[in-house]
């Protein structure tokens, strides 16, 4: 199922205009150009699209002011992946070859860290108030807080609350703050503006349970990483969390996802257990909490399109 299509022409209808827009952001130099310009390729652009329905949920919103915010989105999540794969030392993403692998650490580093700078120029120079810039330098410490806590936790199998407390970090938070980014300059209500927020947290929630299982059960084709990558980088799970708690064979799993070592068997025994469908269940309603909390006040269209972004979020394979 295609994202873009999954908009139903409600918010892709902007996509021409934020690419250009991401392609201008990262036009300042040459080798800035080189070195982000496939960073950009492949990526579902959920979020700025996300700012983008929430911004015009109830009437139209000008162009010329949410295209730089949604842009802003895009280069602060890129940012993140781009530091994401040097501290996994991942080798590929989107099936292509990461910053760190192609050019090192101490380059991919800058390049995430002008990727940053460059959303908050965005955000400063066309004065979306006090009340945005806030919002955003709660996310970026956020993701900050997440990485940290995950990276300290390696190889250790978290409690379903620890679990849950990381992805909110790491995923939801961020899906929950274009929302209300959206909801804040279309001057929404506050309680419409909480119940979009609502909304994206949930979407977030299960974008990354989703996620964990593509880590272990997707095709390697599609998502363009190999299988099992988040246990060989110590990164313990829902799946192998709920396989721990039902396996005849905890004990040898356990052993194996504390050391990272023969992910294989590892995902052997967690294909025997209900983890799948276990952790289907569980993104499914919050999927279904999502939906509850779109307010009643949206523009159809758009109140169907995050309908339709919600289906996406379980349906994706990639």
């Amino acid at each position: 199922m295609n994202f873009v299509a999954a908009l139903n022409d409600v918010a892709a209808k902007n996509l021409q205009v934020l690419e250009e827009q991401i392609r201008q952001a990262i036009s300042d130099d040459e080798f800035i150009h080189e070195a982000c310009e496939p960073l950009f390729k492949g990526g579902k652009r959920l979020r700025p699209m996300l700012f983008l329905l929430c911004a015009n949920a109830k009437s139209d919103f000008p162009q010329e002011k949410s295209m730089p915010l949604a842009t802003t989105l895009e280069l602060i999540h890129t940012a993140s992946l781009v530091h994401d794969d040097i501290i996994d030392t991942s080798k590929k993403r989107r099936g292509v070859e990461t910053t760190n692998s192609k050019y090192g650490a101490q380059i991919a580093v800058l390049v995430g860290d002008y990727l940053f700078a460059k959303a908050f120029q965005l955000v400063a120079e066309n004065n979306y108030g006090e009340e945005v810039s806030t919002v955003l330098s709660k996310l970026v410490k956020n993701l900050c807080v997440g990485e940290i806590m995950q990276d300290r936790s390696l190889y250790e199998v978290p409690t379903l609350s620890e679990y849950y407390t990381r992805i909110n970090l790491k995923t939801a938070i961020f899906l929950s703050t274009c929302c209300r980014l959206g909801a804040i300059v279309s001057k929404m209500e506050r309680r419409e503006v909480e119940k979009l927020t609502a909304y994206g947290t949930n979407l977030g929630l299960a974008f990354q349970i989703i996620d964990d299982l593509l880590d272990f059960f997707g095709d390697e084709k599609i998502t363009g990483k190999p299988r099992g990558g988040d246990l060989k980088s110590g990164v313990i799970t829902l799946p192998v969390i709920r396989a721990l708690e039902v396996s005849d064979e905890s004990q040898i799993l356990r052993q194996i996802v504390t050391s990272g070592k023969d992910v294989d068997a590892a995902i052997k025994i967690i294909q025997a257990t209900d983890a799948v469908d276990y952790c289907r269940t569980r993104a499914e309603a919050h999927i279904e909490s999502a939906r509850v909390n779109l307010p009643p006040t949206l523009q159809i269209s758009v109140a169907r399109a995050l309908e339709q972004v919600a289906d996406f979020i379980v349906d994706r394979t990639r």
